[in-house]
């Protein structure tokens, strides 16, 4: 079992709003095409970041700090449907290269509780897997029982399920070569990242918007999730570059492991 990600600043371009990277996608989605084909045993569930569509409309709106007024939740709606705007482009990426993806929004299934996720409906994408299918799933607004609503990133999703689906490796693609030592100088790449090494770091957020923390925060989750797991391989690593994507789903060690 392997779960992909495929980072926002990868499929779209962070700095202008609402714009995917349609290029890059469809190459993406021939290399998933190819491994699947190549390796049709192979269980993978995909995620993708919102990028360019859903951090600038969820930070105008302020929607991971909650929504209770008419106006906050008529923002909550607009940044379903940013999130969801980019979804139908990854999908018809897939579609077009002959995967058999079908998508699970933690909007329609999640809930909140002070931003934490503490239910997610694990089993409809379980079968999924099991028929064969490319479960899809991606950062998104929910509900939330203390603050109305809020953001949930692709990760903590990937992070609930892991405990039922128990992946071997978790692959995160996005535009730099993996963690450097100073960030966003991008000072020193690093083989290797333990807390340790956080801790003897500078390691920023993202260089735009992004209200769900950027590189630091993901850094930080690869920790813990490689903490509670110490088999779990994690990867951080570069998509831009054609065929890795595909040879980090096949075992290439990639960019930066990431091992508590």
């Amino acid at each position: 079992m392997i779960f992909l990600k495929l980072g926002g600043s990868l499929i779209t371009d962070k700095a202008r709003p609402e714009t995917a990277r349609l290029e890059v996608l469809a190459r993406l989605a021939v290399e998933i095409a190819e491994v699947r084909a190549e390796r049709p045993e192979l269980r993978l569930l995909l995620g993708h970041g919102s990028g360019s569509f859903g951090h600038p409309a969820a930070a105008r709106h302020g929607t991971r700090a909650g929504a209770h007024t008419p106006d906050e939740w008529r923002g909550f709606q607009q940044v379903w449907w940013a999130a969801h705007r980019l979804q139908r482009l990854v999908l018809d990426a897939l579609l077009q290269a002959g995967l058999p993806a079908i998508a699970f929004p933690p909007s329609s299934h999640a809930l909140c509780e002070g931003g934490e996720l503490i239910q997610l409906a694990a089993e409809p994408l379980t079968r999924a897997l099991e028929a064969g299918l490319l479960p899809v799933t991606q950062g998104d607004v929910a509900f939330d029982r203390r603050w109305g609503a809020t953001i949930v990133s692709t990760e903590q999703v990937m992070g609930f399920l892991a405990a039922s689906l128990k992946p071997k490796r978790i692959l995160l693609a996005g535009i730099e070569e993996g963690v450097y030592a100073r960030y966003p100088q991008k000072d020193q790449l690093l083989a290797k990242l333990s807390r340790a090494d956080l801790e003897q770091s500078s390691i920023g957020g993202s260089g735009e918007v992004d209200v769900t923390g950027g590189m630091l925060e993901k850094v930080a989750w690869s920790l813990s999730m490689s903490q509670a797991d110490p088999e779990l391989e994690m990867h951080v690593f570069s998509g831009v570059t054609p065929g890795n994507v595909r040879m980090a789903i096949l075992g290439a060690a990639l960019g930066t492991r990431v091992k508590a």
